[in-house]
């Protein structure tokens, strides 16, 4: 019974293993824009400032807990590797000492969040109506960093082994619960003070500091597929610099990606308000296409992981191959769909502004035929990161934002007469290089190349 279910993923109908981790993945990823839409919506009854204040923050946010998924995703990579290897005593130590080193790392960043927030909040624009309220936000998310660091792990290492279905109820779990407690600690009722913009922060650290007590006891009883253990949780810096070695590009590919759309941000705003509203309205369409595509990446993060740990490079390759397809047809659908109703999507976020629903409905035509292409490129960024080579998808998202994506719309906007709709066109382009370069590169054969090497060099150590 046991040695059939640690065979799920590296045997059987690729597309059936595919399904069962990519749906979950992005129901998961789904309830999180839900857990953020919940905030905005509670923060949006104190007034425009409060919405302001925590806006401001988010960027930094991010940046932060882009470091946290870029080490648990290296966990997620190690882990599948012993999964399919079939080796549990490797898979319990892996998660050990991923626990125990973000455990750390994630106490260092609360510290110095909380601290540095007064000067990050100044220098990222923060005016005096607003100041106040954007500190206390995020020194009190800063204290949360060991909950939300946590439950990345807890999630990370189930996807590892192929189990991500419960931590997606978890989630389910806390935006209820988010729904609940946000006005509580915002506006307070009974004994509990009104918080205002810091009670969205001290709802979330709740929840979160719930579903990482949860993640952290599973682990800790061994029912779900790991079991984590305090002798396993000695420092082991030959591992540690494994997962770092791992982790950091990952991180670095994410936080870059951040820094990218808001420098991006940054272009449109010279072009008026109007502009500004068409720009948010595509990223945020942009945005909902994404979830599905990055669900499907790490499914074949899992999927790769696990198959390049049975040593079933060809299955691997197979799983690649199909996953990219089904994110193309898949993605190019979609596309097609948003290109045909994008003025009705338009006029759903701005009713009663002619000039943002014509401008918002053709960034979305300009992008929407290329959303097949955005897939590819992240399933493939997924086939390298299952592998370990998480160096290259750093690099390919690094090409296609900073190299060609946001030169390109400078050029186009400011340099030619398409102006605003330069920025527009740079983001299909961009889809299309960063698409060619990823697929070009993947049947080089480089990745498969590395993985008989390390498999070697493992084998002689």
């Amino acid at each position: 019974m046991n040695k059939a279910k640690n065979k799920k993923y590296t045997e059987g109908k690729i597309l059936n293993s595919l399904t069962t981790l990519a749906l979950p993945i992005i129901l998961a990823n789904i309830l999180h824009t839900a857990y953020q839409l919940i905030d905005t919506f509670w923060l949006g009854r104190l007034g425009a400032n409060a919405v302001a204040a925590v806006s401001l923050s988010f960027p930094i946010l991010f940046l932060v807990l882009s470091l946290g998924a870029g080490l648990t995703l290296a966990g997620t990579v190690i882990v599948s590797h012993h999964k399919g290897a079939e080796d549990q005593r490797q898979v319990n130590y892996s998660s050990s000492q991923t626990v125990l080193v973000i455990f750390f790392i994630s106490i260092l960043l609360a510290i110095l969040g909380y601290f540095s927030a007064p000067p990050l909040m100044k220098l990222v624009g923060a005016g005096p109506e607003i100041l106040a309220d954007s500190i206390s936000y995020f020194q009190v998310s800063s204290l949360g960093f060991v909950f939300l660091f946590m439950f990345f792990v807890f999630q990370s290492l189930m996807r590892g082994i192929g189990n991500v279905v419960l931590p997606m109820y978890m989630i389910l779990v806390t935006v209820f619960l988010n729904l609940i407690l946000d006005p509580l600690f915002i506006f307070g009722y009974g004994p509990i003070p009104a918080y205002g913009v810091a009670g969205a922060a001290v709802a979330s650290i709740i929840t979160q500091g719930l579903s990482a007590a949860t993640g952290i006891f599973i682990l800790w009883r061994g029912k779900k597929g790991i079991k984590i253990n305090w002798p396993d949780m000695k420092f082991d810096l030959s591992w540690t610099k494994k997962l770092f070695a791992m982790g950091i590009p990952a991180s670095l590919e994410q936080s870059s990606r951040a820094a990218g759309m808001t420098v991006m941000v940054m272009l449109v705003t010279s072009f008026g308000s109007d502009v500004v509203a068409a720009y948010g309205i595509g990223a945020r369409i942009l945005s909902l296409v994404i979830v599905p595509a990055l669900g499907l990446a790490i499914a074949t993060t899992t999927l790769v992981g696990q198959n390049i740990g049975a040593s079933k490079i060809k299955r691997a390759e197979k799983i690649s191959d199909l996953s990219s397809k089904v994110a193309f047809f898949g993605l190019t659908g979609i596309g097609m769909l948003l290109f045909v109703f994008a003025e009705n999507l338009t006029a759903f976020f701005v009713p009663n502004d002619p000039k943002v629903i014509k401008d918002g409905a053709l960034f979305i035509k300009v992008m929407a035929p290329s959303f097949g292409l955005l897939g590819v490129q992240q399933v493939l960024n997924g086939t390298f990161n299952g592998v370990g080579f998480t160096q290259a998808s750093m690099l390919i998202s690094i090409f296609s934002l900073w190299i060609i994506r946001f030169p390109l719309a400078f050029v186009l906007s400011y340099k030619t007469g398409l102006e605003f709709e330069g920025i527009w066109w740079s983001f299909p382009i961009s889809n299309l290089i960063a698409a060619a370069v990823a697929f070009i590169y993947y049947k080089m054969g480089y990745w498969k190349v590395r993985t008989i090497r390390n498999r070697h060099q493992r084998t002689i150590g």
